[in-house]
């Protein structure tokens, strides 16, 4: 080799080695942690903890600070979710699931770091039973790309995460017990505060987001005043806080633990100690029974700490936190081809007379369930109106009590108080598919589509949308943006909202208004009876 050759050699080597970027290191709570880079030229971190693992006397207990540990800790995989029974789609989450899962992944567009970006905190569905972290496509990177430090997090689940017990309150300082996954959450927040500059994210600049019952959770939190300052604005996907009936009494949530700990034949008066001994699975199994499978509030309750108040409640009265939220649901959630006479009983059981039994006088309505029966089709021997967009009338109407009158509700009430609030609707069916379904929006937001999927023209238009409205109301609390169809702001009068079409986004306005009017005339009944 010539002396220029080896010259060339040496330094086209050093260039190399100058260039091998070393896996990014980070100090947090506990010690530090190695995240790896990407091939975006960003960086991801997995399986950091938060809170220390729930195990034995910390069962049941508020989240605790996460204990040191010694050299540099490997963040380079998912932790286990948390403790779970099937639900059928969770299976990759239930295997190998247990109690020790509290933690949290973080994914950047950029490392290292060059400027504070926005924050989006994801929180995920599963009803509150079922579901991680890894959820929200996290190595999709789908929004990450677009400019935000994603969040994703477990919390804990199910009984273990939102069973209350008199006995648990008593030993609690804020005499409390129940919603031990909000606090989770809640925990999870305050560690982004903390620590998310180190990895670029602007801690004053922090969006919650969730779908199903993380987009529930998240409507509790904007009445909790545990998490005031925890998050700049908020994005609800199909949930909202009246949502199945709403969060339980204090004193339902304590009687659904005292069943309970009878299926397990804990000891009258010192039941809790021996609950914190038995297999956290035999504690999930004992909880299906004692509630029979009617999980209403997806087991929150207003404990007096976490939730002072009945969400709705506060948002009725104008007092959810003053932050821009948006918020909207599926045309078609969920809902089958039900028999006509049991949705009758259905409508007439859920839009009873509450009380008034005498036939309506001058200037009285009709109840409610017999003005909801005509609204579906129902009110002689028919099979029910089938809708174009939304379906048969079954699934309308579960649709409508479940998802899309409880969002509208909360949107009604959050406007109504002065907040910036955007609605939605996703009316675009994923590719292959005849109708939209419960978390259909995922796949265009996340890129969540099974193999072997070939996305159409339409699907490609709407998910590039639908990514560029979320990245933007990230990053200033506003979906709109250069080349996006105008999403207008949503008003008690107006009440427009933007949805998302086979052509695109389009503008629209009064989501199924007479259906969602019942629906809150219902709801104020029952909460006035």
């Amino acid at each position: 080799m010539s002396a220029n050759s080896l010259m060339c050699a040496l330094l086209l080597a050093g260039a190399v080695a100058a260039g091998a970027a070393e896996d990014p290191v980070v100090a947090v709570p506990g010690g530090r942690i190695r995240g790896r880079l990407t091939e975006d030229g960003g960086a991801a971190f997995k399986g950091v903890p938060f809170a220390r693992p729930p195990l034995g006397e910390f069962r049941w207990r508020e989240p605790q600070p996460v204990e040191p540990w010694e050299g540099v800790r490997e963040a380079a995989q998912f932790r286990s979710a948390c403790t779970q029974l099937s639900e059928g789609w969770n299976m990759h989450d239930v295997t190998g699931s247990n109690e020790d899962c509290l933690y949290l992944n973080v994914a950047t567009p950029e490392w290292p770091p060059k400027t504070a970006r926005p924050v989006l905190f994801w929180i995920h569905g599963g009803s509150n039973t079922a579901g991680s972290g890894e959820a929200a496509a996290f190595d999709q990177r789908t929004l990450v790309v677009r400019g935000l430090v994603l969040v994703t997090v477990n919390y804990r689940l199910g009984a273990l995460g939102f069973m209350a017990h008199p006995e648990l309150a008593r030993e609690s300082p804020h005499h409390a017990s129940g919603n031990y996954g909000l606090m989770d959450q809640q925990a999870a927040l305050r560690w982004v505060r903390d620590n998310i500059a180190k990895f670029g994210g602007d801690p004053e600049n922090v969006t919650v987001a969730g779908e199903s019952a993380g987009a529930m959770d998240i409507g509790l939190h904007l009445t909790s005043p545990l998490a005031k300052g925890l998050f700049r604005r908020a994005i609800a996907e199909s949930g909202a806080v009246s949502c199945f009936r709403g969060s339980l009494s204090r004193v339902s949530a304590e009687e659904i633990g005292r069943r309970v700990a009878a299926e397990l034949k804990a000891p009258e008066g010192d039941a809790i100690r021996m609950l914190r001994t038995v297999a956290p699975e035999e504690i999930l199994k004992a909880a299906r029974i004692a509630t029979g499978g009617d999980r209403g509030g997806l087991e929150t309750s207003v404990d007096g700490w976490v939730l002072p108040e009945d969400p709705a409640d506060v948002f009725v009265q104008g007092r959810s936190m003053p932050v821009p939220l948006l918020l909207g649901s599926n045309a078609q959630e969920t809902g089958g081809p039900e028999m006509a006479e049991k949705l009758r009983d259905r409508i007439r059981d859920t839009y009873g007379l509450h009380g008034r039994q005498s036939a309506p006088g001058p200037g009285i309505p009709p109840p409610v369930a017999d003005r909801a029966l005509a609204l579906y089709g129902l009110s002689g021997d028919g099979e029910g109106q089938t809708d174009p967009l939304y379906g048969p009338a079954g699934r309308q109407w579960f649709t409508d009590v479940e998802f899309r009158c409880p969002a509208v509700a909360e949107a009604l009430w959050h406007a109504a108080a002065g907040n910036v609030t955007y609605q939605y609707e996703f009316e675009q069916p994923p590719s292959g598919q005849p109708t939209t379904a419960h978390a259909s929006e995922l796949n265009f937001l996340f890129g969540t589509w099974p193999p072997g999927v070939h996305l159409s023209a339409a699907d490609e238009k709407v998910s590039d949308q639908m990514r560029g409205y979320w990245a933007n109301f990230a990053r200033t609390g506003d979906p709109n943006g250069e080349g996006l169809p105008v999403w207008p702001k949503y008003s008690v009068d107006k009440q427009a909202y933007l949805a998302f079409t086979a052509s695109g986004a389009a503008e629209k306005a009064e989501i199924r208004r007479g259906f969602c009017e019942l629906f809150i005339e219902n709801w104020k009944a029952r909460r006035d009876k």
